[in-house]
């Protein structure tokens, strides 16, 4: 059962039991999920966006979400955040994953991948000055929600930029950044024609296992 939760509480619940991070500075609302002998195994912030580029009136973040391992409980949170943003007006949402997680739980209930972002290498930026702590060093997926009877909202690789040079070719010995093509159909996997004849050779010539 999914239920409402303070930000005390919520923040509480992430402190306890997240894996890789603490409590957010805020939120726009918290739920949390319950199971049947009345035990809160699970909780979901959702707030203004991180990147200031998604931060409009008609996005919203889910900046954490921690369970204690009930199965489908991440399911049941992503999918009653979104649903809970959506009823409030909001007309998309977006969370990320780290690299290495399959992002299952997201793609159960309708979230969608649109961007794998490089590990940032510092957050002093020309267009924000700070003192650069470091960070994690870890990849991440970027997902988002929209309504389907929604306005044409603007795609994520135009709202930000910086997703332009974080998408991988995967064409063996190349590696190069190429732009996101939102809304083209499948995400492309390679940033030349001339890398995609070369990476259908290589699969050609590698013996079957």
């Amino acid at each position: 059962m999914i239920v409402p939760l303070t930000l005390e509480h919520a923040s509480s619940l992430v402190d306890a039991i997240h894996r890789h991070h603490k409590k957010p500075q805020g939120h726009k609302f918290s739920l949390g999920v319950v199971r049947e002998d009345g035990t809160q195994c699970g909780v979901a912030i959702v707030g203004r966006p991180v990147a200031r580029c998604f931060d409009k009136r008609w996005c919203v973040e889910v900046t954490r979400v921690a369970t204690d391992g009930t199965p489908n409980a991440c399911s049941a949170l992503y999918g009653a955040a979104w649903r809970t943003a959506a009823a409030m007006g909001y007309l998309r949402a977006i969370t990320y994953t780290q690299d290495g997680e399959s992002g299952a739980s997201l793609r159960a209930v309708g979230w969608k991948p649109v961007a794998v972002l490089h590990p940032r290498t510092g957050w002093d930026t020309p267009s924000r000055r700070r003192e650069d702590r470091g960070t994690d060093g870890v990849a991440r997926v970027l997902w988002e929600q929209t309504r389907s009877n929604a306005p044409d909202l603007p795609p994520i690789d135009v709202l930000r930029n910086e997703i332009r040079n974080e998408i991988l070719c995967e064409a063996v010995g190349c590696g190069r950044p190429f732009p996101v093509c939102a809304g083209r159909g499948r995400p492309a996997r390679y940033c030349s024609t001339a890398c995609r004849v070369r990476a259908h050779r290589q699969r050609a010539a590698t013996p079957a296992p």
